[in-house]
């Protein structure tokens, strides 16, 4: 292969997500995508090219550095892919704070940077710089750029990003920032092809995956989004709480006799789906359990969205689309009529047949809110966005 190759890290909680692009005319180019699960063992690397899927075991444990893990998934896919030298490595880094705008080279300062957010987003700030520690270690001159989840989140107005706290907290960095940006920069763009009539107009579009979260977009900019200061916060989630009474945590903390750490285990672990079910944290699971508690769990869901489109809708002025997107949100149909049907005094309506086959576009013909379904790609922004930051560098 000719073409420099890029690499590109999405790490969840307990997963890495690669892909494979190669950059032709300054433009990366999807060769694959794989994803490494680390709490199965043997590990194995899952490789996706177009429709063929294998599974590659791997011998490497899973270690506090990551490199043996990395070692051998960069050898596999050297060897696969006929890639001599990496031209570069991109980043998903969840939390940027008020620091990164935008995607940054990787330098001793600006890891130093992204280390000390980690207190932020304990889940996965930690995942992201191990993943670079490695890269660095085993490939020491290789350049690596940060791609951040909050930067695209950076459009927000003070008056939705402050909480009605002291304000000396607010120039503390006490701020509602927003999650899943990568993913919304990359909707934002897909409208604009997907459905250019509504793209510029008042979107609000719902990622809902394990992590899940919705933002409200205006002429594909980000005006608000349901999570705030932690990834803690909004709807629920497979395993999270979402919006939660910070009386709540007192109450825990003063009256059970609850430690900081057994409340933060419960929030990130032991909640959302997984807590009110008591069965799963899968909602395919929950879809096909007769439990009430499983039932109960679902019909929360549905609603909390809503009643958050509802809310995002008012800091927009209204509302002229929705979009659904990430694995629960592009795949699972019940989902989406429950949360449309809670939406119906708002003119959402949709066509159940369009609706059942995961169409793109959903709505019902007499419809006055556009409902789409339009699969998301993180990896492309970082890609992209990595190669943003090399052709800045060669232009200065």
């Amino acid at each position: 292969m000719t073409d420099p190759v890029l690499l590109t890290f999405n790490p969840g909680s307990s997963t890495i997500k690669l892909g494979l692009f190669a950059i032709r005319a300054d433009v990366p180019d999807r060769l694959g995508k794989g994803v490494i699960d680390l709490r199965h063992q043997p590990l194995a690397l899952q490789i996706t090219e177009g429709r063929t899927v294998a599974n590659i075991p791997l011998k490497a444990a899973v270690s506090d550095d990551l490199h043996d893990v990395i070692e051998e998934t960069l050898g596999w896919l050297s060897q696969h892919f006929s890639v001599r030298a990496l031209a570069a490595v991109g980043h998903r880094v969840v939390h940027g704070g008020d620091r990164f705008a935008g995607p940054e080279a990787i330098t001793d300062e600006t890891l130093a940077a992204i280390e000390a957010l980690v207190p932020l987003a304990p889940l996965h700030q930690p995942q992201s710089v191990r993943l670079i520690k490695a890269i660095r270690h085993l490939r020491p001159g290789l350049p690596q750029v940060a791609s951040f989840d909050t930067a695209f989140h950076r459009s927000q107005t003070d008056l939705v990003r402050r909480f009605a706290l002291p304000r000396s907290l607010f120039d503390e960095g006490i701020k509602r920032y927003g999650f899943h940006g990568l993913s919304y920069k990359y909707i934002a763009a897909q409208l604009g092809q997907v459905a250019p009539n509504i793209a510029s107009r008042r979107i609000v579009v719902a990622h809902l995956g394990s992590g899940a979260s919705l933002c409200g977009l205006e002429g594909g900019v980000s005006r608000d989004t349901s999570m705030g200061f932690s990834t803690l916060d909004g709807i629920p989630m497979a395993t999270r709480c979402g919006d939660l009474d910070p009386g709540v945590l007192i109450h825990l903390v003063k009256q059970r006799g609850l430690s900081i750490e057994a409340v933060e285990d419960m929030l990130y672990h032991r909640s959302g789906l997984l807590g009110v079910s008591g069965i799963s944290a899968d909602s395919r699971d929950l879809i096909g359990n007769d439990a009430p508690a499983a039932r109960e769990a679902l019909d929360m869901f549905a609603f909390r969205i809503a009643r958050e489109t509802a809310a995002i809708a008012n800091t927009l002025g209204g509302l002229d689309g929705i979009v659904f997107t990430a694995g629960i949100g592009e795949h699972q149909s019940q989902i989406r009529a429950a949360v449309c049907d809670h939406l119906s005094w708002l003119g959402v309506a949709i066509d159940p047949v369009a609706n059942a086959a995961n169409a793109t576009r959903i709505e019902a013909p007499d419809a006055r809110v556009a409902v789409l379904v339009i699969p998301t790609d993180e990896e492309q922004v970082i890609a992209e966005e990595t190669c943003s930051v090399f052709q800045a560098a060669k232009a200065r």
